[in-house]
């Protein structure tokens, strides 16, 4: 029966449907942000420290943190191939075409971090991109040599922080809830103080970017742009052996890193050197489980549920956070919701996305974003209808 789904489920099929499962993921994640601001200043809200409020945490932080954000960077790395195919298609040059889309997303990312969201990852793609654009004709071995070098980089400057560096001194847990409790007021105040907050939190954005998340994402993004070049995900049966493996050591690896990044949390740089080693295997778990799942006779199902959401993640990503920043700004919530209150949001918001974005895609050829991004790309007007 596998076998003969599989002719069935096309490339975007699958690369959809992963991109709509990345984007729940994000959401969980980034819907914290919104909520308090306690996890911006690394802080443990003093109002919810419940077994159940731990418990929630706990699961977040094994499960959830740091790991789709990578696989959300993976997919745009095996996109971005796929608009060089396209360039190549259309008979127009990539280079140009490449730049105004990493310039259409800057823009967007920019506009998104400071007024709906505390962070953003479509700046960081609009920066990395530029590397994937000078990197765009290494051999596939010279990029995986590249991605393993970064994060190798990240080894050794971390694990010597580790061994050498006391940070407990740039500690202040006291001073932390204070300032987590005054972003917390601003959040759940005027749209102007959310914005403040926001402005405020850029330069431990940055500094996250710069020390962390800016070259795992770049390492995935190469990663992304070579699985790309060799259609990784293109004709798969969920029959490979490959796939197995992969959950297997995955999981194990995975699931260890994340345990042990939720003993120490984000203020524990082992903690964090455990997670960012151990999380692209979670990530790579994720991919293969699922890939799995959707090709069987009952996951097709779910397939079909979740790639409309992902053919239109950009406009969902975005949406997420106007929704988010509606509910606990606009609606004075901020600071009021438990951790697992704040985790059911996530999944309804998620859920009327998903249901949106099937009736948006039953009309219409692109996202609402999509299509501007996309006129922006091909240096067009813009236009939704199906080709």
């Amino acid at each position: 029966m596998n076998q003969q789904l599989a002719p069935r489920r096309t490339r975007i099929q699958d690369v959809d449907a992963l991109r709509g499962f990345a984007l729940l993921g994000i959401l969980i994640v980034n819907i914290t942000f919104a909520a308090s601001g306690f996890p911006i200043h690394l802080a443990e809200n003093p109002e919810y420290q419940s077994t159940l409020d731990h418990a929630v945490h706990w699961l977040s932080a094994t499960f959830v943190d740091m790991k789709f954000y990578l696989l959300f960077s993976f997919l745009f790395g095996y996109s971005f191939q796929l608009q060089i195919e396209a360039a190549q298609r259309a008979g127009t040059a990539f280079r140009p075409r490449m730049l105004r889309r990493l310039g259409g997303l800057f823009v967007l990312g920019a506009l998104h971090m400071v007024f709906l969201i505390t962070g953003d990852i479509l700046t960081a793609y609009a920066l990395l991109g530029l590397v994937l654009v000078a990197l765009r004709g290494v051999k596939d071995k010279t990029a995986l040599i590249v991605a393993g070098s970064i994060y190798l980089y990240l080894l050794v400057t971390l694990g010597a922080t580790v061994l050498f560096v006391d940070t407990s001194q740039f500690l202040d847990p006291a001073g932390a809830v204070t300032a987590a409790q005054e972003t917390t007021r601003n959040l759940a105040g005027s749209f102007g103080d959310a914005v403040h907050e926001h402005v405020a939190a850029l330069p431990t954005y940055g500094l996250s970017l710069l020390t962390v998340q800016g070259p795992t994402t770049l390492a995935v993004l190469l990663l992304g742009m070579v699985a790309g070049r060799r259609r990784l995900l293109a004709n798969v049966t969920g029959q490979e052996t490959v796939l197995r493996l992969i959950q297997l050591v995955g999981f194990v690896v995975g699931i260890t890193g994340g345990v042990v990044y939720a003993a120490g949390g984000n203020g524990d740089t082992a903690a964090v050197l455990a997670s960012v080693l151990t999380a692209p295997f979670l990530t790579a778990a994720y991919v293969a489980t699922l890939l799995r799942i959707l090709h069987s006779e009952r996951g097709r199902a779910i397939g079909d549920v979740l790639a409309p959401a992902g053919r239109m993640a950009l406009s969902n990503y975005l949406g997420q956070s106007v929704v988010t920043m509606l509910v606990f700004t606009g609606l004075d919530l901020a600071g009021r919701t438990s951790p697992l209150e704040t985790t059911g949001i996530a999944l309804a918001i998620f859920a009327v996305q998903v249901a949106l974005s099937h009736g948006w895609m039953a009309r219409f050829g692109y996202g609402p974003v999509e299509g501007i991004l996309r006129a922006v790309t091909n240096a067009t007007r813009p236009t939704w209808r199906k080709s």
